[in-house]
């Protein structure tokens, strides 16, 4: 080998073995990046599913899903409501931080007694880089298929916010769904299946790279309405006791549940399995009964109850107090459930108390990728994911100003306490969830000092994400207090 042959030779080696040794510095490899597959049901609570111990509802697959991968008991949406649980996940960011803390638009009381915040925007902010943003630089193809309720304009829609690949359910019910983009005429059928089978081309046009499917289910959102073969089956079903067993919301259960075993069994006819973290979750707690009292039934489905209070019961989160659109367990905790059989153990159940904010970085650890330049609340849950790993101390917060299922609160919970917060009385009321996971007895007065502990704790937290408050009203008059209004930024 000539001279200048050979230092052209090891000049090249050692620019090779630099290259190598810095690749190899990455958690994450290009050939090692899991495909996501993060599937989201609304208005499921806690109690619904047959892994979380209900006893009338049937979700097989997603039994199969915890049966083969791990369910957290401690899981919680960062807000008892669509809009800002669902900009928390893709900002990475609490709600009072992004602006978004009451569903796009918001509730409206005129004449109550506190005037409450509205939304600093009505739609997720544009200079927040979403997660699908963040997961497009690591070579990520997304996806995002049904409700996005974070805006519907040019600048605000899932197309302008990372996704590749975009339908977005816009109204019309369970069987007369419409979309933004119209979808193509091939799909047809109950909004669950259409949502799917979307899913399912996506998985299918992206299997030879890295995806990230984002699947937003409508159910078991109201108006209730399922498919009638399955309503008739639960019609037929013994109740149990201390649930509602609504045929309809369970028969919304069983096309969720339908989903989720669709987009499985794809994961693993393409050989997929293996290498996809599957995520079921839900975006806010159960439904108990509509805010404003009227019959929760679709028109479809108001015959099977018509002469029932069932037309105006949707569910039950006990023995989790309160409902959706309250800070209370029964409005923020959620069923949690993650599969990814390369890495994660089967049949696991963690006590780690995990939020909305932590998917960001979790799925930016997953796919090697910095994290924006922006402020992330949450943190990668992956010790929790892998080694069932956790802080048993870990503080996390919700702050909902408005009147929706109960008054304006906030709330902060550290390891198994947690304390409320009422933004119309000042009054600070105080549980422990380990042995009254009910909220039963306010404790306040027994434990002064654990008081002040979380009130500071709250209180530094609400400065730092520049919380927004009530403020007196000065229309509040008592004989009209609970009526509802349009919210302004509706007019």
């Amino acid at each position: 080998m000539k001279k200048t042959t050979r230092i052209t030779f090891y000049l090249f080696s050692l620019v090779f073995l630099l290259n190598s040794c810095a690749n190899n510095k990455s958690k994450i490899t290009d050939s090692s990046k899991p495909n996501i597959v993060f599937i989201l049901a609304d208005d499921l609570g806690w109690a619904d599913l047959p892994s979380y111990g209900n006893t009338f509802n049937e979700a097989p697959n997603i039994d199969e899903l915890a049966n083969s991968g791990i369910c957290f008991t401690n899981a919680y949406a960062a807000c008892p409501v669509c809009s800002p649980t669902r900009a928390s996940i893709q900002s990475g960011q609490y709600p009072a931080r992004v602006g978004v803390t009451d569903f796009i638009t918001g509730h409206w009381r005129p004449f109550e007694e506190v005037i409450v915040p509205k939304n600093r925007t009505q739609y997720l902010p544009g200079e927040i880089e979403t997660l699908a943003e963040s997961l497009k630089k690591a070579g990520y193809k997304t996806g995002y298929f049904g409700k996005w309720h974070l805006g519907y304009s040019p600048e605000t829609i899932p197309e302008s916010q990372g996704y590749d690949k975009v339908h977005v359910y816009r109204g019309g019910g369970f069987y007369n769904s419409k979309f933004s983009p119209q979808p193509e005429k091939k799909y047809v059928g109950r909004l669950s299946k259409i949502l799917t089978d979307m899913s399912l081309d996506f998985i299918e046009e992206n299997k030879n790279q890295p995806f990230f499917l984002f699947l937003a289910h409508y159910d078991v959102h109201v108006q209730l309405d399922g498919d009638k073969n399955l309503i008739d089956k639960y019609l037929k079903k013994k109740r149990v006791d201390e649930y509602p067993g609504n045929a309809v919301y369970a028969a919304m259960v069983e096309h969720v549940d339908n989903s989720v075993g669709r987009v499985v069994k794809k994961l693993k006819d393409l050989n997929l399995d293996e290498n996809t973290i599957v995520i079921f979750y839900s975006d806010n707690g159960g439904l108990i009964g509509r805010f404003d009292k009227i019959p929760l039934l679709a028109e479809n489905s108001l015959p099977v109850y018509e002469n029932s209070p069932l037309k105006f019961i949707a569910s039950s989160n006990a023995p989790l107090r309160a409902e959706k659109g309250t800070v209370y367990e029964g409005g923020i905790r959620e069923p949690l459930i993650v599969k990814w059989p390369a890495k994660i153990k089967p049949a696991q159940t963690s006590d780690a108390i995990i939020t909305s904010v932590d998917f960001y970085p979790t799925f930016l650890e997953l796919a090697g990728v910095e994290k924006p330049n922006q402020i992330l609340d949450g943190k990668s849950i992956l010790p929790e994911l892998l080694e069932n790993n956790f802080d048993p101390e870990r503080a996390i917060y919700w702050h909902y100003p408005v009147y929706h299922h109960s008054q304006p609160m906030g709330a902060i919970r550290k390891g198994e306490w947690k304390l409320i917060e009422n933004f119309v009385t000042g009054k600070f009321s105080l549980y422990n969830l380990r042995a009254d996971i009910s909220e039963a007895m306010d404790l306040s007065e027994v434990y002064p000092s654990k008081t002040d502990e979380l009130t500071q704790l709250l209180k530094a937290w609400q400065k730092d994400v520049g919380a927004e408050f009530p403020a007196p009203n000065p229309n509040f008059d008592k004989t009209k207090r609970y009526e509802w209004g349009i919210h302004p930024d509706r007019k």
